[in-house]
């Protein structure tokens, strides 16, 4: 069976059950058994290879007990079963006292599960899907595995609802190739959604062949670290995880980051790379502003992020690639605030600007990519705005952007050193003395843009009226030729 007719057949199952109402919850419901499915092929695995493996699960909660077998469970049996057994005490596991890392997983993604299905054969056939197409444990099916996430992502996409947790494959892997993490940097996204950034990071260092054996990859575990507060995406970010060899991501948190008083964090809490797309344009709810000291505090949450993201870098080495939308570049108030630390703390050594339609169709609104280091000041910025290709007016489903794009950026990057960069049609610099002058507004229009000259209005009005009447006199004498070919009278 093909991957889309997979998922299309159990979401055309799910359709008849009047208990899931929308593409939201039947995604939902699908990322909850599949995660199951997966957590079982894993513990096969583990029993053989980690050393006195045992189950955080009770025996009857285990897929294998209770979902492999085609004829189990069905009916009112099974829908009793789910409802009243099984997810009392897999939402347990995130609470219960001694409970193992694995449990502990387990206990995070069902925290704020939810089974919505009412009818239990229509479950049953849900489950022999899964069970009958998907075997982690054999080879060929392990990519089927990430096929299946993606397209999961791209339905989500579709519902509509994903714009506030989803960053463009293309952008997350350019961040990612910039900041060319080491094995052994602790790795930060603290908005993490789905987990994009996080995975990209690892498959850089499997790329870059970094890891090379089982410690490596226990090493990898620890230095991987996502919060995200939305219990969706932080299960699609943990499964994502798991599909990636990060086993057991305890280290992938369900929670508000924001929640958490700045100045609680110690040198210890600080990371070496902070790699996020946070949320823009929303409002936190009352009272975590009193998180922040009194000169970050606002209501605007990818403020309070970017407050958040200069606190946690470690000194001199930290550096981070941010995601944030025009309004931080030329916005006041506390923005002011964060811009002038931005350039005297840190060295904000680039902001790529990319072209509107990037993030469409969740929001038209123009982003840019913010690279900075921590151990300032800054003493220029560079800025790259970010060509459409060649034909296109705006980016879309069908034409969204591409990696091979940024080879323009990498190209004039100038390595990890950034030498040898040049002023070209894409890219300029201004200097943060300029930058301090104008009150810290980072908005740069590109030198190199032909500038249109807006004339008098009533200069252009006189210049219309004289068009249109050469227009009204060339239409006369076309009309009079015109019938003089006919031999008719002028």
């Amino acid at each position: 069976m093909s991957l889309s007719t997979l998922i299309k057949s159990i979401q055309d199952i799910m359709r008849k059950d009047v208990g899931v109402d929308g593409d939201a919850q039947r995604i939902s419901q699908m990322v909850w058994l599949i995660f199951l499915k997966i957590f079982d092929d894993k513990e096969q695995e583990w029993q053989l290879t980690v050393p006195n493996y045992s189950s955080p699960l009770p025996s009857r909660f285990r897929w294998i007990n209770w979902a492999k077998n085609p004829e189990g469970m069905t009916g009112e049996e099974l829908i009793d079963f789910v409802n009243n057994d099984l997810f009392p005490a897999l939402k347990a596991l995130a609470t219960k006292a001694g409970v193992s890392d694995h449990g502990k997983v387990v206990g995070s993604v069902f925290e704020d599960a939810y089974n919505y299905m009412k009818s239990g054969t229509l479950l049953r056939q849900v489950i022999n899907t899964i069970e009958e197409d998907l075997d982690l444990n054999k080879s060929g099916d392990r990519h089927l595995f990430n096929d299946i996430y993606e397209k999961i992502l791209a339905d989500l996409q579709s519902a509509g609802n994903a714009g506030e947790y989803y960053t463009p494959r293309a952008v997350t892997q350019f961040m990612v190739d910039i900041l060319d993490p080491k094995l052994g940097q602790t790795i930060l996204d603290p908005a993490c959604g789905t987990g994009g950034f996080l995975t990209c990071a690892i498959e850089h260092l499997k790329n870059t062949k970094q890891i090379k054996n089982n410690d490596d990859l226990k090493q990898l575990q620890k230095c991987i670290h996502g919060v995200e507060k939305k219990p969706l995406p932080h299960m699609l970010a943990l499964t994502n995880m798991m599909l990636h060899g990060i086993d057991v991501p305890t280290n992938i948190r369900h929670d508000n980051t924001l929640a958490r008083q700045l100045q609680s964090y110690t040198p210890k809490d600080r990371v070496d790379i902070i790699i996020t797309n946070p949320p823009f344009g929303g409002m936190e709810e009352d009272g975590i502003e009193s998180n922040f000291l009194k000169k970050y505090q606002t209501r605007e949450t990818a403020d309070l992020f970017m407050a958040l993201i200069m606190h946690l870098l470690k000194h001199d080495t930290g550096k981070a690639a941010v995601v944030l939308p025009d309004g931080f570049l030329f916005g006041e108030g506390v923005k002011t605030t964060l811009k002038r630390e931005l350039l005297e703390e840190f060295n904000l050594h680039t902001i790529v600007c990319l072209p509107k339609g990037v993030f469409a169709p969740y929001t038209s609104i123009a982003t840019n990519i913010l690279f900075f280091e921590k151990g300032g000041p800054t003493k220029d910025v560079w800025f790259f705005e970010h060509p459409y290709p060649e034909g296109y007016k705006s980016y879309s489903r069908s034409k969204p952007l591409t990696i091979g794009e940024f080879d323009l950026e990498k190209e004039w990057w100038g390595g990890a050193t950034r030498r040898g960069r040049k002023t070209t049609e894409q890219a300029w610099k201004v200097s943060a003395k300029e930058l301090a002058e104008r009150n810290y507004n980072l908005d740069s229009k590109n030198p190199h843009e032909e500038e249109i000259i807006h004339a008098d209005p009533e200069d252009l009005m006189a210049d219309y009226q004289e068009i249109v009447k050469q227009l009204n006199a060339a239409q006369q004498a076309l009309k009079t030729e015109l019938m003089a070919c006919l031999g008719a009278k002028a």
